[in-house]
Protein backbone atom coordinates (compact mmCIF):
# COMPACT_ATOMS: atom_id res chain seq x y z
CA UNK A 1 0.00 0.00 0.00
CA UNK A 2 1.13 3.12 -0.68
CA UNK A 3 1.07 5.89 1.25
CA UNK A 4 -0.04 9.35 -0.17
CA UNK A 5 2.22 12.35 1.34
CA UNK A 6 0.52 16.06 2.20
CA UNK A 7 3.14 18.84 4.09
CA UNK A 8 1.91 20.09 7.05
CA UNK A 9 2.53 23.34 5.38
CA UNK A 10 -0.49 22.68 3.40
CA UNK A 11 -2.84 22.20 5.99
CA UNK A 12 -1.52 25.56 7.21
CA UNK A 13 -1.78 27.34 4.17
CA UNK A 14 -5.69 25.84 3.50
CA UNK A 15 -6.93 26.18 6.86
CA UNK A 16 -5.93 30.02 6.88
CA UNK A 17 -7.35 30.86 3.51
CA UNK A 18 -10.79 28.94 4.57
CA UNK A 19 -10.97 31.06 7.60
CA UNK A 20 -10.37 34.17 5.64
CA UNK A 21 -12.99 33.31 3.24
CA UNK A 22 -15.32 32.02 5.77
CA UNK A 23 -15.45 35.53 7.55
CA UNK A 24 -15.64 37.64 4.63
CA UNK A 25 -17.63 35.71 2.31
CA UNK A 26 -21.06 34.71 3.13
CA UNK A 27 -22.37 31.39 2.36
CA UNK A 28 -24.45 31.63 -1.00
CA UNK A 29 -27.26 29.49 0.49
CA UNK A 30 -27.69 31.81 3.33
CA UNK A 31 -27.71 34.87 0.83
CA UNK A 32 -30.18 33.14 -1.87
CA UNK A 33 -32.67 32.64 2.04
CA UNK A 34 -31.96 36.26 2.56
CA UNK A 35 -33.15 37.38 -0.60
CA UNK A 36 -36.48 34.99 -0.49
CA UNK A 37 -37.35 35.63 2.70
CA UNK A 38 -36.80 39.52 1.55
CA UNK A 39 -39.24 38.62 -1.30
CA UNK A 40 -41.86 37.39 1.15
CA UNK A 41 -41.59 40.40 4.10
CA UNK A 42 -44.42 42.88 3.77
CA UNK A 43 -43.56 46.33 1.93
CA UNK A 44 -42.00 49.21 3.89
CA UNK A 45 -41.51 47.13 7.09
CA UNK A 46 -38.61 47.12 9.36
CA UNK A 47 -37.92 43.33 8.70
CA UNK A 48 -37.94 43.94 5.52
CA UNK A 49 -35.40 47.20 5.78
CA UNK A 50 -33.79 45.11 7.86
CA UNK A 51 -33.03 42.06 5.40
CA UNK A 52 -32.04 44.31 2.84
CA UNK A 53 -29.29 45.97 5.29
CA UNK A 54 -28.10 42.27 5.76
CA UNK A 55 -27.61 41.78 2.33
CA UNK A 56 -25.79 45.10 1.92
CA UNK A 57 -23.50 43.74 4.48
CA UNK A 58 -22.43 40.72 2.96
CA UNK A 59 -21.71 42.11 -0.39
CA UNK A 60 -19.94 45.37 1.52
CA UNK A 61 -17.61 42.79 3.36
CA UNK A 62 -16.69 40.60 0.27
CA UNK A 63 -16.26 43.74 -1.61
CA UNK A 64 -14.00 45.12 0.66
CA UNK A 65 -12.58 41.94 2.53
CA UNK A 66 -14.26 43.07 5.59
CA UNK A 67 -15.77 40.57 8.28
CA UNK A 68 -19.04 39.71 8.17
CA UNK A 69 -19.76 40.16 11.80
CA UNK A 70 -17.27 41.78 14.53
CA UNK A 71 -17.61 38.50 16.70
CA UNK A 72 -15.06 36.77 14.47
CA UNK A 73 -16.32 33.62 16.32
CA UNK A 74 -13.92 30.30 17.52
CA UNK A 75 -12.99 28.60 15.22
CA UNK A 76 -14.25 24.81 14.51
CA UNK A 77 -12.69 22.87 12.38
CA UNK A 78 -13.66 19.69 10.87
CA UNK A 79 -11.38 17.11 9.04
CA UNK A 80 -12.23 14.05 6.83
CA UNK A 81 -9.41 12.63 6.10
CA UNK A 82 -8.60 9.23 4.28
CA UNK A 83 -6.60 6.31 6.28
CA UNK A 84 -3.55 6.14 3.43
CA UNK A 85 -2.78 9.99 4.18
CA UNK A 86 0.28 10.66 5.83
CA UNK A 87 1.43 14.21 7.21
CA UNK A 88 4.97 15.31 6.88
CA UNK A 89 6.54 18.38 8.44
CA UNK A 90 4.37 18.78 11.50
CA UNK A 91 1.33 17.83 13.14
CA UNK A 92 -1.91 17.97 11.79
CA UNK A 93 -3.18 20.50 15.08
CA UNK A 94 0.12 22.15 15.36
CA UNK A 95 -0.73 23.04 11.40
CA UNK A 96 -4.40 23.79 11.86
CA UNK A 97 -3.48 26.19 15.21
CA UNK A 98 -1.04 28.07 12.48
CA UNK A 99 -3.19 28.87 9.63
CA UNK A 100 -5.74 29.84 12.46
CA UNK A 101 -3.47 32.03 13.67
CA UNK A 102 -1.79 33.54 10.78
CA UNK A 103 -5.90 34.12 9.36
CA UNK A 104 -6.97 35.94 12.52
CA UNK A 105 -3.58 37.87 12.49
CA UNK A 106 -3.24 39.32 8.30
CA UNK A 107 -7.01 39.34 8.57
CA UNK A 108 -7.32 41.92 11.84
CA UNK A 109 -9.66 39.47 12.79
CA UNK A 110 -10.93 39.87 16.55
CA UNK A 111 -8.96 37.17 18.45
CA UNK A 112 -11.69 35.81 20.99
CA UNK A 113 -10.28 32.52 22.33
CA UNK A 114 -9.31 32.69 26.51
CA UNK A 115 -6.92 30.37 27.36
CA UNK A 116 -8.80 29.33 31.03
CA UNK A 117 -12.40 29.57 31.47
CA UNK A 118 -12.12 31.01 34.99
CA UNK A 119 -8.73 33.07 34.64
CA UNK A 120 -9.91 34.80 30.92
CA UNK A 121 -6.60 35.06 29.65
CA UNK A 122 -6.63 36.18 26.03
CA UNK A 123 -4.37 33.64 23.90
CA UNK A 124 -3.96 36.28 21.38
CA UNK A 125 -3.77 34.20 18.54
CA UNK A 126 -7.74 32.92 18.17
CA UNK A 127 -6.13 29.17 18.69
CA UNK A 128 -6.53 26.79 20.28
CA UNK A 129 -9.09 25.82 17.70
CA UNK A 130 -11.51 22.81 18.03
CA UNK A 131 -10.94 19.98 15.96
CA UNK A 132 -12.88 17.49 14.97
CA UNK A 133 -11.63 14.47 12.89
CA UNK A 134 -13.28 11.45 11.14
CA UNK A 135 -10.92 8.70 9.32
CA UNK A 136 -12.10 7.88 5.76
CA UNK A 137 -11.17 5.20 3.33
CA UNK A 138 -8.56 6.14 0.70
CA UNK A 139 -6.31 9.01 0.27
CA UNK A 140 -7.76 12.47 0.66
CA UNK A 141 -7.97 15.18 3.13
CA UNK A 142 -11.14 17.63 3.00
CA UNK A 143 -11.21 20.89 5.80
CA UNK A 144 -14.22 22.25 6.74
CA UNK A 145 -13.95 25.52 9.23
CA UNK A 146 -16.32 27.29 10.71
CA UNK A 147 -15.52 30.21 13.08
CA UNK A 148 -18.49 30.44 15.36
CA UNK A 149 -19.72 33.57 17.02
CA UNK A 150 -20.78 32.84 20.98
CA UNK A 151 -23.61 35.36 21.06
CA UNK A 152 -25.46 32.14 18.90
CA UNK A 153 -23.42 29.46 20.86
CA UNK A 154 -24.32 30.44 24.30
CA UNK A 155 -28.42 29.73 23.07
CA UNK A 156 -27.39 26.02 22.15
CA UNK A 157 -29.48 24.09 24.06
CA UNK A 158 -28.80 19.81 24.28
CA UNK A 159 -31.81 17.45 25.87
CA UNK A 160 -32.04 13.78 26.52
CA UNK A 161 -35.52 13.28 25.50
CA UNK A 162 -37.50 9.79 26.39
CA UNK A 163 -37.57 6.93 23.73
CA UNK A 164 -41.01 7.43 24.13
CA UNK A 165 -40.97 11.01 22.77
CA UNK A 166 -42.73 12.13 19.65
CA UNK A 167 -41.96 14.17 16.51
CA UNK A 168 -44.30 16.75 17.85
CA UNK A 169 -41.96 16.89 21.20
CA UNK A 170 -38.83 17.29 19.37
CA UNK A 171 -40.26 20.05 17.43
CA UNK A 172 -41.27 21.65 20.60
CA UNK A 173 -37.52 21.05 22.05
CA UNK A 174 -35.91 23.20 19.34
CA UNK A 175 -38.93 25.39 18.91
CA UNK A 176 -38.61 26.43 22.80
CA UNK A 177 -35.03 26.85 22.14
CA UNK A 178 -35.83 29.47 19.51
CA UNK A 179 -38.09 31.24 21.71
CA UNK A 180 -35.60 31.31 24.87
CA UNK A 181 -33.38 32.82 22.07
CA UNK A 182 -35.64 35.50 21.01
CA UNK A 183 -34.08 38.47 19.58
CA UNK A 184 -30.53 37.96 21.48
CA UNK A 185 -28.40 35.74 19.30
CA UNK A 186 -29.10 37.89 16.08
CA UNK A 187 -31.78 36.41 14.19
CA UNK A 188 -32.95 35.53 11.59
CA UNK A 189 -31.87 32.19 12.67
CA UNK A 190 -30.39 28.82 11.35
CA UNK A 191 -30.58 25.86 13.21
CA UNK A 192 -28.25 22.79 13.04
CA UNK A 193 -30.25 20.12 15.03
CA UNK A 194 -28.75 16.28 15.99
CA UNK A 195 -30.58 13.74 16.76
CA UNK A 196 -29.77 10.67 18.11
CA UNK A 197 -26.64 8.95 19.03
CA UNK A 198 -25.18 9.83 22.82
CA UNK A 199 -24.69 13.23 24.46
CA UNK A 200 -21.38 14.35 23.03
CA UNK A 201 -21.85 12.71 19.88
CA UNK A 202 -25.79 14.44 19.12
CA UNK A 203 -24.12 17.94 20.37
CA UNK A 204 -21.51 17.03 17.17
CA UNK A 205 -24.00 16.54 15.05
CA UNK A 206 -26.04 19.55 15.48
CA UNK A 207 -22.50 21.70 14.97
CA UNK A 208 -21.89 18.89 11.44
CA UNK A 209 -25.40 20.18 10.47
CA UNK A 210 -24.57 23.30 9.89
CA UNK A 211 -22.38 22.75 7.30
CA UNK A 212 -24.80 21.77 5.05
CA UNK A 213 -26.42 23.76 2.21
CA UNK A 214 -29.50 25.19 3.97
CA UNK A 215 -31.43 25.09 0.72
CA UNK A 216 -30.96 21.19 0.41
CA UNK A 217 -33.05 19.49 2.55
CA UNK A 218 -32.23 15.95 4.77
CA UNK A 219 -32.33 13.16 1.35
CA UNK A 220 -34.61 10.80 4.05
CA UNK A 221 -38.69 12.28 3.54
CA UNK A 222 -39.58 11.74 7.49
CA UNK A 223 -36.64 13.93 8.46
CA UNK A 224 -36.84 16.72 5.80
CA UNK A 225 -40.46 16.66 7.21
CA UNK A 226 -39.05 17.34 10.23
CA UNK A 227 -37.24 20.01 9.57
CA UNK A 228 -39.56 22.16 7.81
CA UNK A 229 -42.37 21.95 10.77
CA UNK A 230 -39.22 23.04 12.84
CA UNK A 231 -39.09 26.04 10.70
CA UNK A 232 -42.25 26.56 10.23
CA UNK A 233 -43.58 26.50 14.10
CA UNK A 234 -40.11 28.62 14.58
CA UNK A 235 -41.56 31.09 12.56
CA UNK A 236 -44.69 31.39 13.98
CA UNK A 237 -43.22 32.92 17.04
CA UNK A 238 -42.90 35.88 14.90
CA UNK A 239 -39.90 36.89 17.09
CA UNK A 240 -38.35 38.28 13.07
CA UNK A 241 -35.21 40.03 11.90
CA UNK A 242 -32.91 41.26 15.25
CA UNK A 243 -36.61 40.76 16.94
CA UNK A 244 -38.35 42.98 14.82
CA UNK A 245 -41.14 40.92 13.83
CA UNK A 246 -42.12 39.41 10.15
CA UNK A 247 -42.12 35.93 9.07
CA UNK A 248 -38.16 35.70 8.74
CA UNK A 249 -37.24 34.77 12.61
CA UNK A 250 -35.44 31.14 11.46
CA UNK A 251 -34.71 30.57 7.58
CA UNK A 252 -33.13 27.42 7.58
CA UNK A 253 -33.26 24.36 9.61
CA UNK A 254 -30.91 20.83 9.48
CA UNK A 255 -31.22 18.06 11.03
CA UNK A 256 -28.37 15.20 11.12
CA UNK A 257 -29.41 11.96 12.49
CA UNK A 258 -27.46 8.75 14.20
CA UNK A 259 -28.37 5.60 15.43
CA UNK A 260 -29.04 5.73 19.00
CA UNK A 261 -29.82 3.91 22.30
CA UNK A 262 -33.09 1.84 22.84
CA UNK A 263 -33.66 4.22 26.27
CA UNK A 264 -33.29 7.61 25.28
CA UNK A 265 -33.05 9.87 22.45
CA UNK A 266 -31.10 12.80 22.46
CA UNK A 267 -31.30 16.18 20.71
CA UNK A 268 -29.53 19.09 20.43
CA UNK A 269 -29.56 22.72 18.64
CA UNK A 270 -26.92 24.74 17.77
CA UNK A 271 -28.29 28.07 17.04
CA UNK A 272 -26.52 29.99 14.69
CA UNK A 273 -26.52 33.84 13.89
CA UNK A 274 -27.73 35.18 10.32
CA UNK A 275 -24.29 34.68 9.55
CA UNK A 276 -23.46 31.23 9.38
CA UNK A 277 -20.05 30.97 8.20
CA UNK A 278 -18.69 28.40 7.15
CA UNK A 279 -15.71 27.16 4.18
CA UNK A 280 -14.75 24.25 2.74
CA UNK A 281 -11.62 22.55 0.69
CA UNK A 282 -9.80 19.28 -0.27
CA UNK A 283 -6.50 18.37 -0.57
Amino acid sequence: MKLREIQARTIEKTVKELCIKANTLLREDVLQAFRAFFDKEEENTLPKKMLKVLIENSEIAEEKKLPLCQDTGMVAVFIEMGQDVHILGGSLSGAINSGVEEAYTEGYFRKSVVKDPLMRDNTGTNTPAVIHVDITEGDKMSISVMPKGFGSENKGKIGMLNPTCTQDDIIDFCVETVKKAGPDACPPYILGVGLGGTMDQCALLSKKALLRPINESNPEPHIAELEEKIKERSNALGIGVMGLGGISTVIGVNVKEAPTHIAGCPVAVSLCCHALRSASAEI
